[in-house]
């Protein structure tokens, strides 16, 4: 099995969610690595998910938007970076409804720079994607990373073009690149948009929890560690050139998601409340992970201990969210739920 060796990293969006974790785990793996945060700091990237690290002489963070092709170029000579791995977009579906020009301008755009620059100075560059590339799922299949794309909403869209890039580089400049395509990821650290932390905190506040429909729509919800170690895998040993799926393969209603969250928590179902669902809404969500598991890795966490994990430590580190939840985030909130809320008191 091939080994890729890797020594200086620039991890695009370091310091959001996914990125975080993985470069607190990789830190960790991997003592004699040099990592060089990358992060433009929008909302849901917060220094604050690193603030344990930024004594640590092996990490650095510059701050900056991918879509600036000097400054990237830059860092990765001035760093001697010999990988980039690519966390940095707009994520949250909901907020492609609303605003879907940023998701274009970042996930697509940015990317495109990322591999001009990894293709003039010859630095191998892994891209960080998602499940909802694929589109709805039917309900007898799981979906292969052969399978064509079909995205519904801008979000989707734009990492489905991102995907498209990275492969076309690929193949038209012989660009070494891998994809990690990851299912609902849930854990420490998920800024309160999403919908595992937004209904833990919500239910920790004593809050309604606003359902989607009728809260069957069915997701992979896989713990970020899992995630992580899958990405991992593939920069250690997966085949350049490919795509390989993260996630658990398992998945299961949104409702019984929140079943969990509220067992978690101890609290009360009298907190649900079905909304009206947002449009397009995805009906499911699955994949095949046997690809990866080829490579040796599986995931350590069930979906059930994941989101139960996660809302957990939600429960236990109302100081990280507790001042999130205000300003940015209640005026999308309210325009978000407030409408959608209202009169579905119990």
């Amino acid at each position: 099995m091939t080994q890729h060796p890797v020594q200086n990293l620039l991890i695009t969006g370091g310091c959001g969610f996914i990125g975080s974790n993985f470069v607190r785990y990789w830190l960790t793996e991997h003592p004699h690595s040099r990592v060089v945060v990358y992060d433009k700091l929008t909302y849901a990237g917060r220094k604050e998910n690193l603030a344990d690290l930024w004594d640590d002489a092996r990490l650095q963070l510059v701050v900056g938007d991918i879509g600036d092709q000097a400054l990237v170029r830059g860092t990765c000579q001035q760093q001697s970076i010999d990988l980039i791995v690519n966390f940095a977009a707009e994520t949250h579906v909901d907020q492609s409804i609303l605003g879907p020009l940023v998701f274009t301008d970042t996930n697509v755009r940015g990317t495109h720079v990322l591999l001009e620059v990894a293709r003039e100075l010859g630095i191998r560059l892994h891209h960080i994607s998602t499940d909802e590339v694929y589109g709805h799922i039917r309900d007898d299949h799981q979906s292969v990373e052969a399978d064509a794309l079909a995205p519904r909403s801008p979000y989707a869209a734009s990492k489905a073009a991102a995907d498209q890039l990275v492969q076309a580089y690929a193949i038209t400049y012989n660009l070494p690149v891998t994809i990690t395509r990851g299912a609902n990821n849930v854990g420490p650290y998920q800024y309160p948009e999403k919908a595992v932390p937004l209904f833990s905190t919500n239910a920790i506040l004593g809050e309604a929890i606003p359902i989607y429909g009728d809260g069957l729509q069915m997701r992979d919800y896989a713990h970020v560690y899992d995630h992580c170690t899958g990405i991992e895998t593939v920069l250690l040993r997966g085949e350049i050139g490919e795509v390989y799926n993260v996630g658990t393969g398992r998945e299961m209603t949104n409702l019984e998601m929140v079943d969990i969250v509220l067992a978690s928590l101890g609290k009360s179902h009298d907190l649900i409340r079905h909304v009206t669902d947002r449009p397009g809404h995805d009906r499911r969500y699955s994949m095949n992970v046997d690809k990866l598991k080829t490579l040796g890795w599986q995931p350590k966490y069930d979906p059930k201990e994941a989101v139960a994990e996660a809302a957990k430590w939600y429960a236990e580190h109302r100081a990280w969210w507790e001042p999130i939840r205000s300003g940015a985030f209640r005026e999308y909130y309210e325009k978000q739920y407030a409408e959608r809320l209202a009169g579905t008191a119990q």
